[in-house]
């Protein structure tokens, strides 16, 4: 007699059927240490270092590079915490699944959906960014016609598998990686070299950094007030942490591509942006486009405006591809929490969740509206509101992180094999300061919206919760290391 199909089943719940036309309901672990680094600097190295970086550097002059070291070991120390987590917990649904095991199942729905909410909100940042720059080769052509043809491609690439997808990461962040350091290095070279930066007629050097009204231009005000867009540009680097529920090797892969990525973005901003200033009169930096591309223009370079327009497209691209893949895969763990519909838990036979990039795609439109609507104004607006939802989900990560450190203690269990350093102190430090830049969001006015829209959004997640959420969705995450377990096998008639 013909022996019936099986089914293999995991602990992630991953049901694999003997047949044609296989279902599967967990994520393929395709991704190996070089697709994570590069995803991480994909999402992390975007639209606020090309774009978002001209605000910054008119709210606080060169102090800008305070801010940018400040809130790089702030986010270090972020990345750290949730290095130990997903190390220990290398799952799917990452940061949404500890704080629904170690805070509650109310946190876990609110942390889940507001990173969902960042993600969409940092890609609609993303698709604005993307228009403006081609506007630089097109400005007769409305912006809202590049958001809507950069949905349906990138919507389309995100139904490839998760190996493929990781390659065409890696080698869209492989670019701005490489444009990057060829810009840091031609602009020192012409630093040191002393070449007169055509059209300002300002002669290069590290003078200008204070030659134009000092460090602190704008006073400690101004410095405060760039940290709305300073932490908007590191948003995206806890992408890190979702990886976990994808990597081929979860506790080798992870704390390498935490020990090196953050570094790495660091030493990229405060580079780049002092190579930049330096060139440059920190005050002739407008809005209207890239700095890079506006600067090298004024260098005289025929060809490098339209070279680093390019460079700057690829980049908002690879951001916008991080923003739907961490969208995605959040959204699937909220399903198998039973905090989303069953509908986002469900995965084409390439292993992707479809239907969550249907849900980003939707998300994006409203990217096509805005842009149609308030073109000029939308960045800040929307810069500022991913600000305070990307800091809200790094104080749940922190948060998360000192409830399992208390309870390791308190249980006696055996302890993390990757650690997060300084520990307490620098948690706290770090949770302190994220509420200062909460803080500093409703003190400036052109910012403040973000506390409003913050605040009825988290109110709007606890009443959904309250109404909608039934059944397991009420119970603490149980998480399971998927990597540790043996498979069981269960026939089915």
């Amino acid at each position: 007699m013909q022996q019936a199909p099986t089914a293999v089943r995991t602990p992630a719940a991953k049901v694999v059927e003997g047949v044609e036309g296989a279902v599967t309901t967990v994520l393929s672990r395709g991704l190996n240490v070089r697709h994570i680094r590069f995803m991480a600097l994909g999402s992390a190295i975007g639209t606020g270092l090309f774009y978002g970086s001209a605000s910054a550097i008119q709210k606080a002059g060169p102090s800008v590079l305070f801010a940018y070291m400040i809130g790089g070991a702030a986010v270090f120390m972020v990345m750290r915490a949730l290095g130990e987590m997903a190390v220990r917990h290398p799952v799917s649904g990452s940061f949404g699944q500890y704080a629904s095991r170690y805070l509650g199942p109310l946190a876990g729905f609110i942390t889940g959906w507001t990173y969902v909410f960042e993600m969409a909100i940092v890609a609609i940042a993303d698709v604005t960014a993307f228009s403006i720059y081609m506007g630089f080769w097109f400005p007769q052509v409305d912006r809202w016609i590049w958001v809507l043809a950069i949905i349906l491609l990138l919507g389309a690439m995100n139904l490839l598998s998760v190996k493929v997808f990781g390659e065409l990461e890696f080698w869209f962040s492989l670019i701005k990686v490489v444009a990057i350091i060829a810009m840091i290095a031609g602009g020192a070279a012409i630093i040191v070299f002393g070449f007169q930066s055509g059209n300002s007629g300002v002669s290069p050097g590290l003078g200008n950094l204070v030659d134009h009204g000092g460090l602190f231009p704008n006073g400690f005000e101004g410095l405060l007030a760039s940290f709305a867009v300073v932490m908007f540009a590191f948003g995206g680097i806890e992408t890190i942490g979702i990886t976990a529920g994808e990597a081929a090797d979860p506790k080798k892969v992870i704390p390498q591509a935490v020990n090196t990525v953050p570094v790495r973005v660091l030493l990229f901003y405060v580079l780049t942006l002092g190579v930049l200033m330096s060139l440059f009169a920190w005050n002739e930096m407008g809005n209207n486009g890239s700095p890079f591309v506006q600067i090298f223009s004024g260098l005289g370079i025929p060809a490098a405006p339209h070279i680093l327009n390019a460079v700057v497209i690829t980049s908002a691209l690879s951001a916008i591809n991080s923003d739907i893949f961490g969208a995605g895969r959040i959204l699937f763990g909220l399903s198998q929490q039973g905090h989303a519909p069953k509908s986002f838990g469900r995965i084409s036979r390439h292993g992707v969740p479809w239907m969550t990039v249907v849900l980003m795609g939707g998300i994006l439109l409203v990217g096509v509206v805005l842009n149609a609507v308030i073109p000029e104004d939308v960045f800040l607006v929307i810069a500022s509101i991913a600000t305070f939802a990307t800091v809200w989900v790094w104080v749940m990560i922190l948060a998360s992180h000192v409830a399992m450190k208390r309870e390791i203690k308190r249980k006696e269990l055996p302890a993390s094999e990757f650690a997060s350093p300084w520990w307490p102190a620098a948690s706290v430090v770090t949770i302190a300061f994220m509420a200062l830049v909460i803080v500093i969001l409703g003190v400036f006015e052109d910012t403040r919206v973000a506390l409003y829209v913050g605040a009825v959004w988290l109110g709007l997640l606890v009443l959904a919760y309250k109404l909608w959420v039934r059944g397991g969705g009420r119970l603490r995450a149980d998480l399971v290391d998927e990597t540790a377990s043996i498979p069981m096998v269960a026939e089915r008639p």
